[in-house]
């Protein structure tokens, strides 16, 4: 009976300790946590100046692009979709990306993002907040989308105008 004690012990704190060492090795390179934060930083530019070259450019060719509205699969299908429904029928604006976590499996980076942006859609302004989960590859020396999922999680309507921004005025 001890013995079963014992190792049920030893066990647990085995299965404490595994976790905690795992997590430690898991560290991500400063230098790599500045390129993927200078990544959002292009990411909301061309976004708030409606520039779905410069969006689709931070993917891979091979890239696929998850969200509500269907899927996308290469780099000229995701650049279509920015132009077509996010910037020409809703006026998307006002993009802020923050990264929460960013987890290394193998050569790829898992990221996990909060977004929020304004979208305008018969005179009404719509409020989205959501999660979206890029994977990243090494392309040469950048780091490139190659996959990521988008969900809304809020929608917010209001009838007042927007501020209108740059493009709109």
């Amino acid at each position: 009976m001890k013995i079963r004690s014992l190792l049920a012990i030893v066990g647990l704190a085995i299965g404490f300790a595994l976790p905690a060492f795992a997590q430690q090795k898991e560290a991500v390179d400063p230098k790599i946590i500045e390129q993927l934060q200078e990544e959002d930083k292009n990411f909301q530019e061309a976004y708030n100046r409606h520039d779905a070259v410069a969006i689709a450019a931070l993917f891979t060719d091979d890239a696929v692009l998850v969200t509500p509205h269907g899927t996308f699969t290469g780099r000229a299908a995701i650049e279509k979709k920015y132009k077509k429904e996010d910037f020409e029928e809703y006026n998307g604006s006002d993009m802020v990306t923050t990264t929460d976590r960013i987890t290394p499996v193998g050569n790829e980076l898992h990221l996990t993002r909060r977004f929020r942006a304004n979208y305008q859609s018969y005179g009404s302004l719509i409020r989205i907040e959501g999660n979206a989960s890029p994977v990243f590859v090494l392309e040469g020396d950048i780091w490139k989308i190659r996959s990521e999922t988008v969900e809304v999680t809020k929608k917010e309507f209001s009838t007042r105008s927007p501020t209108p921004t740059p493009s709109t005025q």
